[in-house]
């Protein structure tokens, strides 16, 4: 136990190039066809440039497996921000999917499409919830496949991502038994969520008692986004459903995974999550058999 934190404490002092010498990630379109409705711009190119990608609108998942030997059974959808205009996809989806591979964690990004970009046609109440909730199935439909315990199945959102994320977060998530993909009978409620300076968009006026646990970090220095923390905090604890939070004095928004900030408790947050993850027993492999 004692090898295996400082390992971790290792990591945390080690840039990110250096954790994963080579990506060895699978994409994968969400709906074979193209999203429902939107079918006709399945082959629409998507723009990605420098740290972003945009003009999404054929979704998608990019699966990040651990090494074998490492695994834990658990998996987390990432869904970075940006806006809704794009999505930050290097610093908020490939850097903490290879953090969560670092300890033994699946990560699967989520390319969700945007209803800010310019003539979007698309809304976060429908066609934006419906990606989230089928990147929640398709990972279970997957589970055997990629070593997933079906149970230990989590979502993480930085910024708009966290509104993403309350899309499907506090719903019944059940899936249609009658539906004729197989996938979407299946359950999308995640088991979990992290948000890291989540927008406001989505925060329920009562959380349900049956909401998934929570990780919840930003900075009180964040205009936009230490806010909804303060309310989803408050609202947890109403409902007497498991949640952590940290809120730092600096940091402002969009610190990602903390390695380029000159604040020490900032670079530092990363090993906050590992402890809240090991003190959930989310990163043991016989957690679903402890149940």
């Amino acid at each position: 136990m004692l090898h295996r934190y400082i390992v971790m404490a290792s990591f945390l002092l080690m840039p990110f190039s250096t954790i994963i010498a080579q990506d060895t990630a699978k994409t994968f379109s969400l709906w074979p066809n193209g999203a429902p409705g939107y079918e006709n711009r399945k082959n629409e190119p998507e723009e990605a440039k420098d740290y972003y990608v945009k003009n999404i609108h054929n979704p998608s998942v990019t699966i990040y497996l651990p090494p074998k030997e490492k695994a834990t059974g658990a998996a987390v959808v990432i869904c970075p921000g940006g806006g809704f205009r794009l999505l930050v996809y290097n610093s908020e989806g490939r850097d903490p999917a290879r953090f969560l591979n670092s300890i033994g964690v699946a990560a699967i990004i989520l390319k969700y499409r945007l209803f800010r970009e310019e003539n979007s046609p698309y809304t976060l109440e429908k066609e934006i919830r419906q990606d989230a909730y089928r990147a929640m199935r398709f990972v279970r439909s997957h589970a055997a496949e990629w070593s997933i315990d079906t149970n230990r199945v989590g979502i993480w959102g930085f910024s708009a991502g966290g509104e993403v994320v309350a899309q499907v977060a506090y719903g019944p998530g059940y899936g249609d038994p009658k539906a004729k993909d197989p996938i979407d009978r299946l359950n999308g409620k995640p088991d979990f969520q992290i948000l890291v300076y989540p927008g406001p968009l989505g925060i329920p006026e009562k959380v349900p008692a049956d909401a998934p646990k929570a990780f919840l970090i930003a900075s009180n220095d964040d205009e936009c986004c230490s806010a909804p923390i303060v309310s989803l905090l408050e609202r947890y604890r109403q409902a007497k459903v498991p949640v952590e939070a940290h809120i730092f004095a600096n940091g402002n928004h969009a610190f990602n995974m903390g390695y380029r900030s000159n604040l020490q408790s900032v670079r530092a947050w990363p090993q906050l999550l590992i402890n809240w993850m090991t003190d959930c027993k989310l990163l043991s492999p016989a957690a679903a058999a402890a149940k």
